[in-house]
């Protein structure tokens, strides 16, 4: 009799405790979220889980146990990851980041190594402990009774958890924010899940193996390009910059500047076709890097420095890395910024320097500043007979461009300069140009570092994509070249210079962001790979378009042959 009562208690006591731990998770996990329906989202999620868990194992106690404390679990991980990589959860996490570099991150913190060993050693007990003592469900059910009810149940807690993950399901409008909210703002599980569907990879439609082999096989063979020494490559990602030119009344002498004027170093030169508009530099890096534009992959493309860095086979940084190169990454915020440091790692970079590491301020940086910082970083790092490829991103023209008055701007710009314009819109333009203009003494100081001396090096300076100047700029009138102005919200420019004598570069109406590689191999007349020899080739019958190329039979056959033949991806 009384071992009897001390079961019933200590089963209670065991349920009690469990109950105690999903309340915990609810009051941690769902109601830390910032909105309501925020909180909502994630406690209907954790109560589908747990629901699950109840009727798949048919124990009360352990469900309640193992679905709180997953929840639990999932934001201890978040706020980790948050706190020492400053970045936020993703689900490729899970997949790249625990398979790449989690236990060299855990050798830094080893506080925290002990507790995921002990955790993987303690947990596991637990939950063998809590099923043996706990009771199960629908006891007085038997036989096909029981099992219906809980395959059913289980059935109806998972149709109901896939729904609410639905972009158009009961929580769509959770799902309408943008991206950038989904990688910065304060809701991190909520975050988390909705990201789930962004992070599912889909490979853009292939022509069979043999159309690939026939259109391709020939131009992948020839390398092309010269042996050794090579010279040193210098790219320049200038943030939110384009020409202005092209707009409307922006006639004046302060919307030219020697940047974007070709002169006798320049070896090509014209509008850039970008594949974001407003934000989103982290997928410009992914372009100019790998030689694909992000989108052709779906929505994952736009999470590239999570999901398709750590995949990718072959990068223009590889590629020089195997013909001898040092390469090294300027960049003007901290690295854990969007997952960069690890991304760079993955393109193929050997040192990675961020605004901590150069001694600078973050988001009060000018392009001047950056130039200066990577020549001292060359400088340190340069070796006789070693060619050096540095990567250096700005942030001078990062928006907002209309939170300071016109009066704040020096002068000439806190005049007004540009008249018929819409004040708000001349506003950001103003500020766009005042900008400009220091990027511009900025970019001559650079040329004159690496291009006014000796040793052989080649100059690619490229805007990432448009400025939104608060969504206005898609309202400004332009004047484009024929064909162009569906392109509007896209071009930006790029511009190449040596100051060795080499051929100049083919022009096409506007290039893709993706062809930059192909363009820096030529101009520096290195060898190609297999992959860029076809990049080549399919940048020069395509005529500088990429997923927009008119054969889109041609454009299959590539996609088959990169992806299929090459395995770019993997």
């Amino acid at each position: 009799m009384k071992s009897h009562l001390y079961r019933v208690l200590g089963r209670a006591a065991l349920l009690s405790c469990a109950i105690l731990v999903f309340i915990c998770a609810v009051a941690v996990a769902a109601l830390r979220e910032p909105e309501a329906l925020e909180k909502g989202f994630v406690f209907t999620l954790l109560a589908c889980i747990t629901g699950l868990l109840l009727f798949a194992l048919g124990r009360p106690a352990t469900a309640l146990l193992l679905g709180g404390g997953s929840f639990l679990l999932l934001k201890f991980i978040s706020s980790t990851k948050l706190r020492y990589l400053e970045s936020p959860l993703m689900p490729a996490d899970f997949v790249y980041f625990a398979r790449t570099s989690l236990m060299e991150t855990l050798e830094h913190y080893p506080h925290l190594l002990r507790l995921g060993v002990a955790a993987c050693i303690l947990v596991p007990l637990l939950v063998v402990f809590v099923w043996r003592a706990d009771y199960s469900l629908f006891p007085r059910l038997r036989g096909w009774s029981r099992t219906s009810l809980r395959v059913a149940g289980a059935v109806a807690c998972a149709l109901a958890f896939w729904i609410c993950l639905l972009p158009g399901g009961p929580f769509k409008a959770i799902y309408e924010k943008g991206l950038w909210n989904k990688l910065s703002d304060q809701a991190h599980l909520t975050n988390f899940f909705i990201t789930i569907r962004d992070s599912a990879i889909h490979m853009p439609p292939m022509s069979d193996a043999a159309t690939a082999e026939r259109n391709w096989a020939a131009s992948a063979r020839s390398t092309g390009g010269t042996r050794g020494p090579y010279p040193d490559i210098v790219q320049v990602l200038e943030e939110s910059t384009f020409d202005p030119s092209i707009f409307a009344g922006c006639d004046i002498p302060q919307c030219r500047v020697a940047m974007f004027e070709p002169d006798a170093r320049t070896r090509g030169h014209g509008f850039l076709r970008t594949h974001t508009f407003g934000g989103g530099t982290w997928v410009s890096e992914f372009a100019a890097l790998t030689g694909m534009p992000q989108d052709i992959f779906g929505p994952a493309g736009m999470y590239a420095p999570y999901v398709l860095a750590p995949r990718t086979h072959d990068t223009l940084p590889m590629l020089l890395r195997r013909l001898g190169y040092l390469t090294v990454v300027i960049y003007p915020t901290g690295g854990n910024f969007i997952n960069a440091r690890n991304a760079y790692q993955s393109y193929g970079f050997d040192q990675f320097y961020d605004v901590h590491d150069l001694g600078l301020q973050m988001w009060h940086t000018s392009d001047a500043q950056l130039f200066a910082a990577a020549k001292r970083v060359y400088d340190k790092v340069h070796k006789p007979g070693q060619p050096v490829f540095i990567m250096v991103l700005t942030l001078e023209q990062h928006g907002p461009h209309d939170t300071k008055p016109l009066s704040s701007l020096p002068a000439p710009f806190n005049q007004g300069l540009i008249h018929g314009l819409p004040a708000d819109q001349a506003l950001n333009l103003d500020t766009y140009l005042s900008r400009l203009h220091d990027s511009d003494e900025g970019m001559r100081q650079l040329e004159h570092d690496f291009l006014d001396r000796p040793d052989p090096t080649v100059l690619l300076h490229f805007g990432d994509h448009q400025p939104s100047f608060s969504g206005l700029i898609r309202q400004m009138k332009r004047s484009l070249p024929t064909g162009l102005e569906p392109y509007k919200s896209n071009l930006t420019y790029y511009m190449v210079k040596t100051n060795f004598a080499t051929p100049p570069l083919p022009s096409y109406p506007m290039l893709d962001i993706a062809y930059l590689p192909s363009m820096v191999l030529e101009a520096a007349s290195l060898p190609k790979d297999p992959y860029f020899s076809a990049l080549t080739s399919f940048r020069d019958r395509c005529h500088g378009l990429y997923e927009d190329c008119a054969d889109h039979t041609l454009t299959e056959s590539y996609y088959a042959w990169i992806f299929g033949q090459l395995h770019e991806l993997h």
